[in-house]
This record gives structure tokens, C-alpha cells and sequence, in this order.
């Protein structure tokens, strides 16, 4: 298997950043500095995402296996987004690596269905479907989505589409598959095995992973930490980097220390 491309800051016990779909291991460069001073922080980037080679077929499975081969075998996980599927299908298969958990505005099934809030499935066929007719623009329309509400929507897509472009784009197959796995995985039944301590955030005026969603999440694990920025969209990393990493550091260091 190709090595993922990994960054390393910092030093101390280790903590894995796992970004979200269309965007690569640049994304949490606003918070990096502020989580290396606690911590070894590893940026990776997905197969077939910034400078990474790609994986066929994309799986969790598969995205798992690849970040295991290069990183501490006992670390904290930190997911945003489809990277949160990442994180949590590791805590479930691969237990003895995940010494804790953290998703950053993710669901155990993004699609809406009935008493699940989530993204309507026709939102997501229809960036399906603009990936096929011009798939810089699709990224684009994401970017702003994932902003969409917070408050400083602006400038967080500026920063975003910045963070993007500072990194080879996403290769197109892996764009396809990724948000193919948005839209078929659900990990809802097995959330139960998750065993080590877990920390959810969410955005409050989140599109994609609605805060009514942190109910129903509460229920399927109500072990779990859970936590809403106020002023955040999809991002809260990029709209309120101090207090989001306050909340890490503070549960992190429970862990570990």
C-alpha cells in the first residue's frame, strides 16, 4: 500500500487529524499551532486527497489500514465530517488504537431519514452529479455550504478555499467514492461498541450535520461528551479556532494524563 502523506508539529502523546471530504490535511492548519503545544499532531491527508496517492477502492476499512500503518499505535483520533466515519469506524474495528475519540461535526449517517435529521439525499446526488460536469465548481458550492450560517460565513470560505488550494486538488475518483461513502455508510448500529471516552461536536447552524442530530446521537451512546459552538456552521475549527481548541485540549488531557 502507498504511504498517506502525514505532517507532524509538536510533541507528546499522539493526536490524529482526519479531514473531511473535498479538503485535505491543510484544513486544520488554524488550530494546529494551538494543539501542537499539548501535543504530537499528525495531519494526514485521505488517499486520493491533497498530496496523497489513492486507495481503489476508497473504503473505511481501507482509509483505516492506511493511517494505522503510519501512526502511533495508541492515539486520540479526531475526525471532522467524513473523516469522523474515519475516526469512529476505527474506535469500533480497531479499538487498541484509539485511546480517545473526537468527531468534529459528523453523523453516524449523514443522509436525513425519518426521526435521523441529516443532508436530504438529492443534496448529495446533485454534487454526485456536478462532479461529472465540472467537479472544481462542485468543490466550490461545498466549501460555501460548509460555512453557510456561521458567524463570519465569509471569511470562513475565503479561509477554506485558501486552505484548499494550498494542497494538489482531490483526484476525482476519490471525490466520487468518498461521497459515496457520505451516502451509504451508517454506523448507527455499532456505535454502542464504542468504548473508549468520546467527545461529539457540532456547529449550530450546521447544513449538513443538523444540531437536532445531537439527540439522537445521545441516545445511541450516551457515554459520550457532546458540545455546540454557538457561532459555527460545519466548520467551528475555522470559526472559533480558540475555543475549539479549548474544548480538545481540555478533553484530550483528561486521557492521557
Amino acid at each position: 500500500m502507498s504511504k498517506l502523506h502525514f505532517e507532524r508539529h509538536g510533541s507528546g502523546p499522539a493526536l490524529i487529524l482526519i479531514h473531511g471530504w473535498g479538503l485535505n490535511g491543510a484544513v486544520w492548519q488554524p488550530v494546529t499551532e494551538l494543539l501542537a503545544e499539548h501535543f504530537s499532531v499528525y495531519l494526514v491527508d485521505l488517499p486520493g486527497f491533497g498530496h496523497s496517492p489513492a486507495i481503489e477502492p476508497l473504503s473505511l476499512d481501507g482509509m483505516v489500514q492506511a493511517i494505522t500503518a503510519q501512526v502511533p499505535e495508541r492515539a486520540i483520533w479526531l475526525g471532522w465530517s467524513l473523516g469522523g466515519l474515519v475516526a469512529k469506524y476505527a474506535a469500533i474495528h480497531q479499538p487498541q488504537q484509539v485511546t480517545g475519540l473526537i468527531t468534529v461535526a459528523s453523523s453516524a449517517h449523514f443522509i436525513a431519514k425519518s426521526e435521523w435529521p441529516g443532508i436530504q439525499g438529492k443534496v448529495l446526488d446533485g454534487f454526485a452529479s456536478g462532479l461529472q460536469q465540472d467537479f472544481k465548481k462542485t468543490l466550490q458550492q461545498f466549501l460555501a455550504i460548509q460555512a453557510m450560517g456561521s458567524d463570519q460565513a465569509k471569511q470562513d470560505i475565503k479561509q477554506l478555499r485558501e486552505l484548499l488550494a494550498s494542497r494538489p486538488l482531490p483526484q476525482l475518483s476519490a471525490l466520487e467514492q468518498g461521497l459515496g461513502l457520505l451516502q451509504s455508510q451508517d454506523l448507527r448500529g455499532e456505535l454502542a461498541q464504542i468504548s473508549m471516552p468520546w467527545l461529539q461536536l457540532y456547529g449550530r447552524s450546521d447544513a449538513l450535520v443538523p444540531k437536532a442530530a445531537m439527540q439522537q446521537h445521545a441516545e445511541l451512546h450516551p457515554a459520550a461528551t457532546q458540545y455546540l459552538f454557538a457561532s459555527s456552521s460545519h466548520a467551528p475549527f475555522i470559526s472559533e479556532k480558540q475555543l475549539f481548541a479549548e474544548k480538545v485540549l481540555g478533553f484530550a488531557r483528561s486521557i492521557v494524563v
